[in-house]
């Protein structure tokens, strides 16, 4: 049964940061780091120009040092809150009530709380008690694409249903100044906040894509490539060289994928902007042009790596600037792992 995706919501915070502030931020904190310049460097070549945080750059739960109890507290409430924002906006423009949602799909990965965030909108949004949840909660990056790919398997399984796709991350929480290598220093300049949402349903409502397949891999041997670690001052997200490479040994199976499915050469692609080396990875092992990743390439410096919310924020600016009606194209997200998931579609006018 064919699936479409509404035109997704995006929600950022208040706070808007650029990358000049943030290299002030680190010089203000570190002046007597070993590799300061080559951290100042590398930070300003991430690709992005400035992100939103839900806290001023200077407040205690960005730049401070609160303790993993306070940070948790308040990316939670943070998340939650922009997430109502993004669900809200959804379901309206969608010309869609609360009690039409039959299903939601949730991910939230940067803060704990039980009950989690789909049992959170439930009772906020005002949806129906009988509907259906699946809550996705530490898989980070890939968030967004891995919960379409819920929604399409319960739309299929569901004749009629009308899933609410929501994704929120404070991912200003990981901000930690007692982590120094050059890794944690690029994070800090890398992600934004913000929620997303959008509605998976057997009808479309109004031009988008319909979903065509779905795919699914983990990379043998890769926890060691990306993760989170929890301590008493928070969350942090840690990697290996190794990780540099993920994408490109990741990608053999994606284009045998594609392959089976006369997919590889796409008219349109929805990627992740999880940085400027994913983005040219993908570019180099699909043969995209620079114009499929223009929305890409847009989101990550314009928002920077929004976490599971990046690849719905391409899908976003993909709508403002539409393929034709019948192009295929691929959507593609990243995460922790390295686990990769792609959606293959049929652009609907």
């Amino acid at each position: 049964m064919p699936t479409h995706i509404t035109r997704p919501t995006v929600e950022h915070p208040d706070h808007w940061i650029t990358t000049d502030d943030i290299c002030d931020n680190i010089t203000q904190h570190h002046p007597d780091h070993p590799r300061l310049g080559a951290v100042l460097r590398v930070v300003r070549n991430t690709g992005v120009q400035r992100r939103a945080f839900h806290h001023p750059l200077d407040s205690d739960q960005i730049s401070g040092t609160l303790g993993v109890t306070d940070r948790n507290q308040q990316a939670w409430h943070d998340a939650s809150t922009l997430a109502e924002r993004a669900a809200t906006r959804a379901l309206e423009e969608a010309g869609l009530q609360p009690h039409d949602i039959t299903a939601i799909v949730t991910s939230n990965t940067t803060s704990w709380a039980a009950p989690g965030l789909d049992v959170h909108l439930v009772e906020q949004l005002g949806l129906r008690p009988d509907v259906r949840r699946i809550a996705l909660a530490t898989v980070g990056c890939i968030g967004g694409a891995q919960a379409l790919t819920r929604a399409v398997d319960l739309a299929a399984a569901h004749p009629g249903a009308r899933v609410l796709v929501v994704v929120s991350e404070a991912l200003s929480t990981i901000y930690h100044h007692a982590d120094t290598t050059l890794e944690s220093m690029i994070y800090k300049a890398l992600f934004g906040d913000s929620a997303a949402a959008c509605i998976v349903t057997d009808q479309p409502h109004g031009p988008g894509i319909r979903i065509d397949d779905t795919w699914e891999h983990l990379l043998p041997g890769s926890r060691d490539r990306y993760w989170g670690r929890l301590d008493e001052t928070g969350i942090h997200f840690d990697s290996t060289r190794a990780a540099t490479t993920a994408p490109a040994d990741a990608m053999p199976a994606l284009i045998d994928w594609l392959k089976q499915r006369a997919a590889l050469a796409p008219d349109w692609a929805v990627i992740h902007a999880g940085s400027s080396a994913i983005l040219h990875t993908v570019q180099q092992g699909l043969d995209l042009t620079d114009a499929q990743l223009a929305h890409s390439w847009a989101s990550l410096a314009a928002v920077g790596n929004l976490g599971g919310a990046s690849v719905l924020d391409v899908l976003r600016r993909t709508h403002d600037t539409p393929p034709a009606a019948g192009d295929r194209g691929v959507m593609l997200a990243y995460g922790p792992g390295f686990t990769s998931s792609a959606l293959t579609g049929t652009w609907v006018g």
